[in-house]
């Protein structure tokens, strides 16, 4: 595809930013290859309002799903990991956007919620995301169980904010420190500060100008923090740190 001079491919990878855009111009003007790891909670497609009456931005059609997924296909390196949240009323459509990218799922993973989010034929008490791939990854030498634990926020950021706590483990478990993490549907920017904390890099993109500023300013108030912790000697650095995961196999 010719980029176009207003809009080109930039030389250079931006560095613990949140840019603010459509994810699909804004993943276009990416090297190809340059990001390591995509983790990422994009709309449903079932045009969700939550109890206050927020809603999402193009939560009611699925004309950017493909376009979106080619592009984070292109972005990803090869033999490297996308794990991306989906809505299973519409599962078939998110299946057929990933495998027409290039992506090939290898797992799949229930966030098991410790409230009830809707009741309709069921009580709804989880979420789920697929493990997907790009060529073929090396197998993480801790594998992290199928089911996890999604900690409730109070959504107060985001109508669908997803806790720190919850998405550390993934990062820590598909990177390695100093590897950049991109999150295109970054919302209230969870999955940047969980990358932030955990000595990784991030590039979050957000559409919404409101939820864009409330994920600036968090991850400005974060890096203040490890800042002021690192200044005062009590926050180890990631080379340092006991907590950073294995490296990967080969």
């Amino acid at each position: 595809m010719n980029q176009s001079k207003t809009n080109p491919i930039i030389s250079e990878v931006p560095v613990n930013r949140i840019l603010h855009g459509d994810c699909v111009t804004a993943m276009h003007r990416l090297p190809a290859n340059s990001i390591d790891f995509i983790l990422t909670d994009p709309p449903y497609l079932v045009n969700y309002r939550d109890r206050n009456g927020r809603t999402l931005q193009n939560d009611c059609n699925g004309n950017w799903l493909k376009p979106a997924m080619s592009e984070a296909f292109r972005v990803l390196k090869q033999n490297r990991l996308m794990v991306c949240f989906y809505g299973w009323p519409r599962a078939d459509h998110f299946l057929d956007a990933w495998r027409s990218a290039g992506f090939r799922p290898v797992g799949h993973f229930v966030f098991r919620k410790s409230y009830t989010s809707s009741v309709k034929f069921m009580k709804c008490q989880h979420e789920q995301a697929y493990l997907l791939a790009k060529g073929n990854p090396p197998l993480p030498q801790s594998p992290l169980p199928d089911v996890q634990r999604l900690i409730y926020t109070g959504n107060a950021l985001h109508p669908t904010q997803k806790a720190v706590v919850s998405l550390v483990p993934l990062v820590r478990t598909f990177t390695l420190p100093g590897e950049m993490v991109l999150d295109p549907f970054c919302g209230s920017a969870s999955s940047c500060a969980a990358a932030l904390l955990t000595g990784r890099r991030y590039i979050g993109i957000e559409l919404d100008f409101e939820y864009h500023q409330a994920a600036a300013q968090r991850m400005g108030r974060i890096q203040g923090r490890i800042a002021a912790k690192r200044f005062s000697g009590s926050f180890p650095r990631p080379a340092d740190s006991a907590r950073v995961p294995a490296r990967l196999k080969a």
